[in-house]
């Protein structure tokens, strides 16, 4: 096991009807409401909110899309800026949350504000408190402190620890207005999400790779009921498996890989995919590709998840393909044809690496820009 620190403040506040708690745990009496394009307005979560703040001065923002955009955050940063608020609150899911984030960095900080995502050294001081309502389980950020933004085909991660959540409530009763499509989404990028932790390089950490099995095993066991009906126990357990993919808790001490997110990210900025719908195109091929550098972790995940014994190539087939089973039960299909993207894509990806100053990727810095290739030309179908 790697030396590791580990620091999570955010406060959870799960279950029915907790939203009604916003009264305490907001202090702040200028208050910034972030969400959306409307859905909270149509599912009742608005007008929860909205009494659950009581008097507080409300400014709001909406019309944060999936993919949050550089120029809709700026609007939030210049609207506090001129109003003086004091506190964010993010009521959505991921892409919500993530812009908060930004926001948060942006609205004190007196440079180029795309520094923070460009600038991995930038020394950041401050940020706004913020807090969640999360509405769609699936990403994780209610419970870490990592962010992605976009700015025209340009799609960026970073990361601070000023910017944890100060709170989430989880109500899973709120995730009944969702979508299938979003509701399958939100299995898939949680599984992914503990992939790129898990499926790595053995690294002397039993603990950390029991914690994610328990997770990949309960969103194989609870992920299709949540996809297929309204039941509480379900959408409870997938929303929890969502928040605890990416808490951090199964990710110290260990080599993480996060490539398949790095390609994914390229095929939403270029071509609007869904994010956890370019994580499902992407990861299967990434595994065979890899198979040789993750052999004894794609081992250990067919044994143990799946019950397929693994002692060759043609058994890590097995296993990519139940893997592509369970995404395509979701609802996501798992093949870039699927999506009418052709090879085009490949020569646009890495073109875009390259031009970044691409630097191999992987918890062992294995996937090189040929690996790219090789990974996206075996997720053409």
């Amino acid at each position: 096991m790697q030396n590791f620190e580990f620091y999570n403040p955010t406060k959870i506040v799960f279950g029915q009807g907790e939203i009604a708690k916003l009264q305490e745990l907001v202090s702040a009496s200028r208050v910034l409401l972030l969400y959306g394009e409307g859905s909270i307005k149509k599912n009742g979560v608005y007008d929860q909110v909205i009494s659950a703040l009581g008097n507080k001065t409300l400014f709001e923002i909406s019309g944060v899309k999936p993919n949050p955009t550089y120029e809709k955050a700026m609007e939030a940063v210049q609207l506090i800026r001129k109003e003086k608020i004091e506190f964010i609150l993010a009521v959505g899911g991921g892409s919500v949350i993530d812009s908060a984030k930004f926001i948060a960095l942006a609205a004190p900080y007196s440079g180029e504000a795309w520094n923070i995502l460009t600038q991995r050294d930038l020394a950041l001081k401050e940020a706004l408190p913020f807090g969640s309502v999360l509405t769609l389980p699936a990403t994780g950020s209610e419970m870490n402190c990592y962010f992605v933004i976009s700015k025209g085909d340009d799609k960026l991660s970073s990361g601070s620890p000023l910017v944890y959540p100060k709170f989430s409530i989880l109500d899973p009763s709120v995730s009944f207005s969702l979508n299938d499509r979003q509701v399958g989404n939100g299995v898939v990028d949680a599984f992914v999400h503990v992939m790129e932790q898990y499926l790595t390089t053995d690294n002397k950490a039993p603990l950390q790779d029991r914690f994610a099995e328990a997770v990949l095993k309960t969103l194989i066991e609870e992920g299709p009921k949540s996809y297929l009906t309204k039941d509480y126990d379900a959408r409870a357990s997938h929303m929890w498996c969502a928040t605890m993919a990416l808490s951090s808790v199964f990710g110290v001490g260990v080599s993480q890989d996060w490539s398949t997110h790095m390609i994914g990210h390229e095929l939403t900025a270029f071509y609007g995919m869904d994010h956890a719908r370019s994580l499902a195109v992407v990861f299967p091929s990434m595994m065979w590709v890899m198979r040789k550098e993750k052999f004894s972790k794609i081992k250990q995940y067919g044994e143990r998840i799946w019950n397929i014994p693994v002692n060759n190539d043609e058994d890590v087939k097995k296993v990519i393909h139940v893997t592509e089973e369970f995404f395509q039960k979701l609802g996501v299909p798992t093949k870039l044809k699927d999506y009418g993207i052709g090879a085009e894509a490949v020569t646009k990806i890495v073109d875009r690496f390259t031009s970044r100053g691409f630097e191999p990727m992987g918890e062992s810095a294995a996937v090189t820009l040929e690996k790219v290739k090789e990974v996206l030309l075996g997720a053409q179908g």
